[in-house]
């Protein structure tokens, strides 16, 4: 399946930047293992293979990121208790940068959905001298605002989710953009709060020419997780997601929405069946 689509005058392309293996009960919450377990099979251990899917957007106007897997600055126990495989110079992600035809330096926009380590953890890279740094030296990072004092607030339920040195060296050299609520980057990139796996979670439209693409994030982390009902145990508010969700895919069905999946491990993209009332996709060749 082509990973590089063109979406009136922008170009979208679904950076692979690596694997991460998480427990299949928590990423489907109260769904029973025997139907979830048909979809994405179970290891050993009872974790599902998930990608960390990133979405790069070539605008007239700028270069924009979206999200950027771990990173490379965990320890060997923690890439071995989330299955992390994302080896690359120095990850997978600027791997797949460069193979679009970029480098870290020439993005000019990064946007965080929201601040978990496996969507943020590449903000930041630790270098050869174990310093700490930037991952792209010449760009703004966006977030919500209810999403940085969420990361902050040491609730015991989440803060294993949030690392700071993913985002707080962003902070520290004054390049993080916090906004609230809808909010459009640059001409085309909206972002969207879709509350529910956090309370300030956030999708991105991309909106060209009478096209738009959305990519979900955590809303709907694989196709799987289409049904509304289907949601993770790791959704901090299950039913706001679940309200999230039905507008979410209600509208991406009437408009014909490109929805694009972070996680699912072999679909990138699709778009729902308009004859359908349940979301049912039509996966994009």
């Amino acid at each position: 399946m082509r990973r590089t689509r063109t979406l009136g005058k922008c170009r979208l392309h679904a950076l692979e930047a690596g694997l991460q293996r998480l427990d299949g009960g928590a990423m489907f919450g109260v769904v029973p293992k025997p139907l979830w377990q048909k979809r994405i099979p179970a290891d050993g251990r009872n974790r599902i293979p998930l990608a960390l899917r990133c979405l790069l957007i070539e605008t007239p106007d700028a270069l924009v990121l979206v999200d950027n897997g771990v990173g490379n600055k965990e320890d060997a126990k923690f890439r071995d208790i989330y299955g992390v495989d994302n080896a690359g110079s120095p990850t997978r992600l600027e791997d797949a940068l460069r193979d679009a035809g970029f480098t870290p330096e020439d993005v000019d926009i990064v946007i965080n959905t929201h601040l978990h380590f496996d969507h943020a953890g590449g903000n930041t890279y630790r270098d050869a001298e174990g310093a700490i740094r930037l991952s792209f030296p010449r760009a703004r990072y966006v977030v919500q605002a209810g999403e940085w004092e969420w990361a902050h607030s040491g609730n015991e339920r989440v803060r294993a989710s949030y690392l700071p040195h993913n985002f707080d060296p962003v902070h520290a050299a004054g390049r993080f953009e916090f906004v609230s609520g809808e909010h459009e980057v640059v001409p085309g990139v909206r972002l969207v709060p879709t509350p529910g796996h956090t309370p300030h979670h956030q999708c991105v439209l991309v909106q060209s020419e009478g096209e738009t693409a959305c990519f979900l994030a955590d809303l709907v982390p694989t196709s799987a997780h289409l049904p509304l009902p289907w949601i993770m145990g790791y959704d901090v508010e299950p039913l706001v997601t679940l309200e999230t969700k039905r507008w979410v895919l209600k509208r991406a069905r009437e408009e014909g929405w490109l929805l694009i999946f972070e996680h699912d491990p072999v679909v990138p993209w699709g778009r729902l069946d308009p004859a359908e009332e349940r979301p049912t996709l039509l996966p994009e060749s």
